[in-house]
């Protein structure tokens, strides 16, 4: 069990042999001004896990659809200052999280970086530094709190390329996901709580209080092809979150009803659901007070800042609902980061078998469906070698 209260479990690193410890925080990035915007869509579609036609076929259709997206991103973007606030955020955790561990790892010398899979600092860039700084053991923890290929594997798979060509040799650990984190579920079911204070003191008597907790969509294809275990964990975190919120406030759990749903849906295929704007619209025909959890972010970006913050507002007071709250995202919350530090200290200590299907080996990346329901749930224990 983490102490959460002193960032997980101390470990005298040094008697481990490592001396100098890299972590490096992956996440989507997103464009810092509005020049960026068609690049960095670009980048997002040329991903084969994004888009897995041949390279060739894949490079058109990229140039394509970021030409034709671009002007509407560049408006949402516009409400937000015309940029991403993503990489600042981002940054801010890295240093929160370099603190902890810095305080539990005395001995060491940790330092913490920071790579983007579609914009700056790209895995190259963030790789060159880490190959200055010479680190005895590199540990790679993604903000993607649930596994998928479209997230976690493309930023190992790009990081491993990238490693390789500037032959850093340094033992490197990989942690999958971490779905139901002490930590993180610790952070979101304070903010919850929070969240339910205000809706249950703003309301009139006898208004129902529902929580959506809102994830990134995925094409349902994409989730049948890959096995992909991002469903079941995101489900899996969510009822964590409100098992946590119950013991920290007794009896809240019982002030709410609550579902998961999934936002950011474009295209003609069809997506996992159900739909967040859908489910905003049902919650206004029974006349509730919504509070929306986005627990599949940890900082705030677009998805948060406009989507859920104005356009699915708007689509609230239209629809009906009451009282809209959103919960912010965990970002440098003392557990999050806690919990973080946790998982780092835990993957320095990990001895997994690195064969495939061995021991912790491999798990959260399944070769088909099966496997993947099987270790959906492993995978805050899970560390690829």
């Amino acid at each position: 069990m983490l102490n959460l209260k002193q960032g997980g479990p101390k470990q005298d690193a040094k008697k481990q042999g490592v001396q100098k410890l890299a972590v490096v925080l992956f996440n989507l990035g997103g464009p810092d001004s509005p020049d960026a915007v068609k690049p960095f869509l670009f980048n997002l579609f040329n991903d084969k896990a994004i888009i897995s036609a041949p390279a060739p076929i894949r490079w058109l259709l990229a140039k394509w659809i970021s030409f034709k997206r671009a002007p509407v991103a560049k408006k949402i973007y516009a409400e937000i200052g015309g940029r991403s606030p993503i990489l600042e955020l981002t940054k801010a955790q890295a240093q929160a999280l370099e603190g902890v561990l810095k305080t539990n790892m005395a001995e060491t010398e940790a330092q913490v970086f920071v790579s983007m899979r579609y914009w700056h600092p790209f895995a190259s860039e963030t790789a060159g530094a880490v190959k200055s700084f010479a680190p005895d053991k590199i540990i790679l923890l993604p903000l993607y709190p649930q596994y998928s290929t479209t997230t976690t594997r493309s930023s190992f798979d790009e990081w491993k390329m990238v490693a390789k060509k500037l032959g850093i040799t340094a033992e490197t650990k990989s942690i999958c996901c971490w779905p139901t984190d002490p930590g993180f579920i610790a952070a979101e079911a304070k903010l919850l709580n929070e969240a339910v204070a205000v809706a249950t003191t703003t309301i009139t008597s006898g208004t129902p209080v529902e929580v959506l907790f809102s994830a990134h969509g995925l094409p349902k294809r994409t989730v049948e092809r890959t096995g992909d275990p991002y469903p079941e964990q995101v489900v899996a975190g969510a009822k964590a979150i409100v098992s946590a919120a119950d013991k920290l406030a007794p009896g809240n759990a019982g002030k709410f009803s609550w579902k998961v749903s999934y936002q950011s849906r474009v295209g003609p295929l069809e997506w996992i659901g159900p739909d967040t704007e859908d489910e905003i619209r049902r919650a206004g025909k029974r006349k509730a007070a919504l509070i929306i959890v986005p627990l599949a972010f940890v900082s705030e970006h677009s998805e948060t800042l406009v989507e859920l913050d104005i356009e699915y507002k708007a689509v609230a007071k239209k629809a009906g609902v009451k009282n809209y709250i959103r919960v912010p995202a965990v970002g440098t919350h003392p557990d999050f980061i806690n919990g973080l530090a946790g998982l780092v200290s835990s993957a320095l200590s990990a001895d997994c078998d690195p064969s495939p299907g061995a021991g912790c080996a491999n798990r959260c990346q399944p070769k088909d469906k099966s496997e993947a329901q099987s270790e959906a749930m492993a995978c805050p224990a899970a560390v690829v070698e």
